[in-house]
């Protein structure tokens, strides 16, 4: 479950002023003809739910037992009905456009605020989880590379994350990302691939498939509902795919296309790496792939690309919003060292913290849990008053806002516990 912002959220007020509603209209008429058809939403809706989660469910599967498929079915669900919800809010107001639009006509300036924060926290933890994923994964490859710097030698994942974020910089100095969003559109492609050379793998190069694994592990349950969450982060960018869309009333068939296609996606690469490794499977499953065989570094090597293409999409959004807020107006020399901090800071939380599974379930349980189901909840019945009429609806809704802030407290604790613990022993 990868998050590409296609729109940056917009800063002005809802309802700002009547000649801003007109110009609004206009531009909204404008772009009618260039709206995009089901099938291209589809797609792009698939790239948003398709991601670096497809490496994880393997092990997030063998962190729980096989009953948790039970729970990674019912998180499918709950997000496809909350991403039903996110389009009733667009449909309360005609100039909400964006995620942020529709937590300030909830809430107002507060709501606006709160969203953004959970956003923008949640892109930069996903580059760092970029960062981590591609030094583990090169680190396979070349378990012996190691460079000098400063009289001091740098070996394992750490010298892979530094040279990482180093290929990636320059990338983050473009204005125009248009290239890249293109290339990365071939991560949903890559995701449905991967799973064909798993079972290439799993089939004639070996490994098989004879693990039993465990039907139950109740100290794990909470870590796999975490990172299962985390392979459907995508409500953020959900508001832009529905205005996007030529024929709107289409939107809930695009939500059912993209769910069903992503969970036979994760549910087949998580059934297929725990029935290939059961216990012993990597937090990223192609860890487990013996790098002697041309398949698996087919395999390694697919997984590389997609970060190095994404990585300037998910940062370029938190770097446009500070340099609208530092005021740069168009001052290069200040963009270049505002993107430049941000790869940094990213590279120093990837070597401090590089441990790819507990970042992703504290992702699951602290972010995604709130974007991709607590806030939809909140804010559909805050904005259609219909909703808040005694009903099955309400009593549902009432269940997940419960079931959702129990298990992403417990969950986010745990998950932070976890990561302070393997900080004490790394």
């Amino acid at each position: 479950m990868e998050i590409q912002h296609v729109k940056e959220p917009e800063t002005q007020n809802l309802g700002e002023s009547a000649s801003r509603q007109v110009d609004e209209a206009e531009s909204q008429n404008q772009l009618q003809d260039k709206s995009t058809t089901f099938i291209k939403t589809c797609l792009n809706g698939l790239n948003v739910l398709s991601g670096v989660g497809t490496l994880s469910v393997s092990f997030a599967l063998s962190e729980g037992g096989w009953l948790c498929l039970i729970a990674f079915f019912l998180i499918a669900i709950i997000c496809f009905y909350t991403g039903v919800l996110i389009k009733r809010c667009m449909d309360s107001n005609p100039l909400i456009r964006t995620y942020p639009d529709i937590g300030e006509e909830a809430f107002g300036r507060k709501g606006r605020i709160v969203i953004s924060i959970f956003m923008y926290v949640e892109l930069f933890l996903v580059a760092v989880e970029f960062l981590i994923m591609e030094g583990d994964n090169l680190h396979k490859l070349f378990p012996k590379l190691c460079v000098h710097i400063f009289g001091k030698e740098i070996g394992g994942k750490k010298v892979f994350i530094i040279l990482t974020a180093l290929v990636m910089l320059p990338t983050t100095w473009l204005r125009s990302l248009s290239l890249l969003a293109y290339i990365s559109i071939g991560g949903a492609f890559t995701s449905f691939a991967l799973i064909g050379v798993i079972f290439w793998i799993g089939e004639f190069e070996g490994v098989g498939f004879s693990e039993k694994g465990v039907l139950w592990r109740w100290n794990g349950v909470l870590t796999s509902i975490n990172m299962f969450t985390f392979c459907y982060l995508g409500h953020a960018v959900f508001p832009t795919l529905y205005s996007s869309m030529k024929d709107k009333k289409r939107f809930p068939k695009v939500l059912i296309v993209c769910f069903a296609l992503s969970t036979i996606s994760y549910g087949s690469m998580a059934v297929l790496g725990y029935l290939m490794y059961g216990e012993n499977v990597m937090p990223q499953v192609t860890l487990n792939l013996p790098t002697k065989k041309i398949s698996s570094k087919v395999a390694i090597y697919m997984t590389l690309i997609t970060p190095i293409t994404k990585y300037a999409l998910i940062i370029s959004p938190i770097a446009k919003a500070l340099e609208e807020k530092l005021n740069v107006d168009g001052r290069r020399r200040i963009s270049l060292m505002i993107r430049s901090t941000l790869v940094i800071i990213t590279a120093i939380m990837a070597l401090v913290i590089p441990f790819f599974e507990y970042v992703m379930a504290f992702i699951g349980a602290f972010l995604g849990i709130s974007a991709s189901i607590l806030f939809p909840c909140v804010c559909y019945l805050k904005i259609v008053k219909a909703s808040r009429h005694l009903g099955v609806e309400l009593i549902f809704i009432a269940i997940v806002i419960v079931v959702g802030l129990f298990v992403g407290s417990i969950g986010t604790y745990i998950s932070i516990r976890d990561i302070v613990n393997r900080i004490h022993k790394y």
